[in-house]
């Protein structure tokens, strides 16, 4: 557990969770946390959750799951809150702290596919929000829910589709590689440098990569194979205008914790030539009022058997 005196070194995750997430601007930072809020509450729907319960937040990040579910349920429930990340878990603990919660919450430094701590048939709910999508043993954290959950325990979660993402930066690849250079629009390397930077770009690339690997489908025959029964996933398309209003929030912004900002990607791998070729043809793109956002995200609720 953190100390409250000193907070821990930054990581990857809280680097990205607290500052790169939103790449520094208040107002992206508010529009983001309306849809992670949105998340979290069809997760919480998904739970069922009862007076009297304990439950675990696996990889709680913030602790926005844990916190929401007392809010709902009242002094009643009990709540596990569990990360890989010291910072996060240090700033989860904070915010118990400052929300008057703290003495029903347990934090455990705990990978989502091995929940070392937390007892057989403990608990009865498991909710994740954006944790397996980063975890390769998928099948193995999900048999670690089973696990810790009371027979007729619950899962409910949410979990980003990248899928599409690795596929587009394949198909780029793909049309470079398929053209004569002289054929081939000065944009387009730079694009593919960008989203190769972000997600795998070839198919033995996205088999190794955690986030990109599954598609929702994954999602369900994993929970099944894990020894989950009366399995329910919705995959939810939302198309909306783009909460991306400026080409510094753009930039500076990155779209999950393993993805480097675009700033970093052009300071890296970009002359001066193709930085300043590249934001005189997206500029007018991410900044068109009429531009809109995709999100895809898997919502999965199960129950464990009762025997």
């Amino acid at each position: 557990m953190a100390s409250e005196e000193q907070s821990p070194a930054t990581d990857v995750w809280s680097q990205w969770l607290l500052h790169r997430r939103h790449g520094g601007d208040a107002e992206y930072e508010q529009a983001m946390r309306a849809m992670v809020e949105r998340y979290v509450e069809r997760v919480l729907d998904g739970a069922r959750l009862e007076a009297g319960q304990t439950i675990a937040d696996v990889g709680a990040g913030e602790g926005l799951l844990a916190l929401r579910a007392i809010e709902r349920v009242g002094g009643a429930l009990r709540v596990w809150l569990t990360d890989v990340s010291e910072p996060m878990l240090h700033h989860a603990r904070a915010q118990a702290l400052e929300h008057g919660v703290a003495d029903r919450c347990t934090f455990v430094r705990a990978a989502a596919d091995r929940l070392e701590g937390i007892d057989d048939a403990s608990l009865d709910v498991v909710l994740t929000r954006s944790v397996l999508a980063y975890v390769h043993d998928k099948i193995g954290a999900l048999r670690e829910f089973h696990r810790v959950l009371r027979p007729g325990g619950r899962i409910s979660l949410a979990e980003p589709v990248f899928q599409d993402e690795a596929v587009a930066a394949q198909a780029i690849r793909t049309v470079i590689e398929s053209k004569p250079p002289a054929a081939v629009s000065p944009l387009m390397p730079l694009l593919h440098r960008w989203k190769a930077a972000q997600f795998p770009d070839t198919e033995e690339k996205i088999r190794a990569s955690a986030i990109a690997s599954y598609s929702e489908r994954d999602l369900l025959r994993f929970a099944q194979n894990a020894g989950f029964a009366e399995v329910h996933l919705e995959l939810h398309i939302d198309s909306f205008p783009s909460i991306v209003r400026s080409w510094e929030v753009f930039v500076n912004s990155s779209p999950h914790p393993l993805a480097p900002p675009l700033s970093v990607i052009m300071a890296e791998q970009f002359t001066a030539a193709e930085r300043a070729l590249f934001e005189r043809s997206m500029r007018p793109v991410i900044e068109d009022p009429r531009a809109v956002s995709t999100d895809r995200m898997a919502y999965l609720t199960a129950r464990k058997p009762l025997a």
